[in-house]
């Protein structure tokens, strides 16, 4: 599978670097004044400078949880998973839906989490006991 890419925007590249750069450990690419790359575990995710941004806070539901829509991430091994969930608790982040397991029992079942960047951007951290379960139905 190839790298994907993903642009957003920021309020601030000096806390995003902080965020994405120290707390999740994302090596730091290319830059510019206004723009910085992150190596995502290997995907291209570059936070752009938007000091107005502003979020339409939208949530649907799913599996008794309000999921932030829109939210981006990546699906992780369980191993990594757990270390980030560990690191992002430990660190004491807020998390808008804490780490658990959704969908028990069921096809898709998965590990989960879900927080926001300082910008109010919503990420998503998931887990499969099987990659073939990802798109399962």
């Amino acid at each position: 599978m190839r790298p994907f890419h993903l642009a957003f925007t920021v309020h601030n590249l000096a806390v995003a670097r902080a965020f994405y750069g120290e707390l999740l450990g994302c090596p730091e690419g290319r830059s510019a004044e206004t723009w910085v790359d992150f190596d995502l575990y290997s995907h291209q995710i570059v936070a752009h400078l938007d000091p107005d941004k502003t979020l339409a806070e939208v949530h649907n539901p799913v599996d008794g949880h309000d999921v932030p829509v829109p939210h981006f991430g990546v699906v992780l091994e369980m191993g990594p998973w757990e270390a980030l969930a560990e690191r992002l608790t430990a660190a004491s982040v807020h998390f808008l839906i804490e780490p658990h397991v959704r969908f028990k029992g069921q096809p898709g079942e998965q590990a989960t989490l879900f927080f926001l960047d300082p910008s109010g951007n919503a990420l998503e951290f998931k887990a499969f006991g099987s990659d073939a379960a990802l798109f399962a139905t």
